[in-house]
């Protein structure tokens, strides 16, 4: 059954949404902001355990969010995933934080290339059902790649039906951010929903260009009913239009 995956996205502290694809390291002109919340984290974290959307993502974009992400954590331990910049060494920490799981990128990856040593040092300490593989990734000729280190870097690992089998093995669930739609509101990647539905046998969150209810519709379809999704700038809580009173009722609770 497909389920709505709220989000708190980060940024220097403060709850955004960005255009993913403009936060990139070294550049003097701060990213594309769609959106700025008044609210602090903990707001967004209580009113998702209100309404029994677990499983969210809280996910920091760069430095200097620690303190925010454990607000947002410590308003519904265990209720919902961090990701950004987790390793072996603070992996730990975040679990005891009270994140219910850990997303993980960019440290599978060293220039380029995936690094099973990377996965079983995380594996060591983490827990398969708390480990969540974040897979973002381009379309590139003949299909799609992952991309880390803020989506800037394009890595050698292609989603298919034997990368979601291999890597399912050490994980509980995985997180797709489709990046050249990724905060655009222009649409969602329809071939990649398509794609996660076909390849990958195991819990997926696909986000990236979801822009209207018409889309989401699109998402159950291409997806087959079984591809969670995530909405960030089209969303009213983020000054979107798309209705979260609406997309609360997909939490994984059968219709009476």
């Amino acid at each position: 059954m497909m389920r709505f995956r709220p989000c708190i996205d980060l940024h220097q502290g403060k709850v955004k949404q960005i255009v993913g694809a403009s936060l990139r390291d070294g550049q003097e002109q701060g990213p594309q902001e769609n959106f700025v919340s008044a609210q602090p984290p903990s707001w967004y974290a209580a009113r998702y355990r209100e309404d029994g959307l677990a499983g969210g993502h809280v996910i920091q974009l760069g430095p200097g969010n620690g303190e925010a992400a454990r607000e947002a954590l410590a308003a519904w331990p265990g209720g919902l995933q961090l990701g950004g910049g987790v390793t072996p060494e603070n992996a730990e920490s975040w679990l005891e934080a009270g994140a219910g799981a850990l997303i993980v990128t960019s440290y599978l990856f060293a220039e380029g290339d995936f690094s099973p040593a990377r996965l079983q040092a995380l594996r060591r300490v983490v827990p398969r059902e708390k480990l969540v593989l974040d897979l973002s990734c381009r379309r590139v000729e003949g299909g799609y790649v992952v991309a880390c280190d803020r989506w800037q870097r394009l890595t050698s690992l292609r989603l298919c039906r034997e990368t979601f089998l291999r890597l399912g093995e050490s994980c509980g669930e995985f997180l797709v951010h489709a990046v050249d739609v990724e905060g655009k509101c222009g649409g969602i990647d329809r071939g990649l929903v398509e794609g996660l539905a076909h390849w990958c046998p195991f819990p997926v969150t696909y986000a990236g260009g979801i822009r209207s209810l018409e889309d989401v519709e699109i998402l159950r379809e291409a997806g087959a009913g079984r591809v969670d999704f995530t909405v960030g700038s089209a969303l009213d809580l983020f000054g979107g239009s798309l209705p979260y009173e609406y997309l609360k009722r997909f939490n994984g609770t059968p219709s009476p």
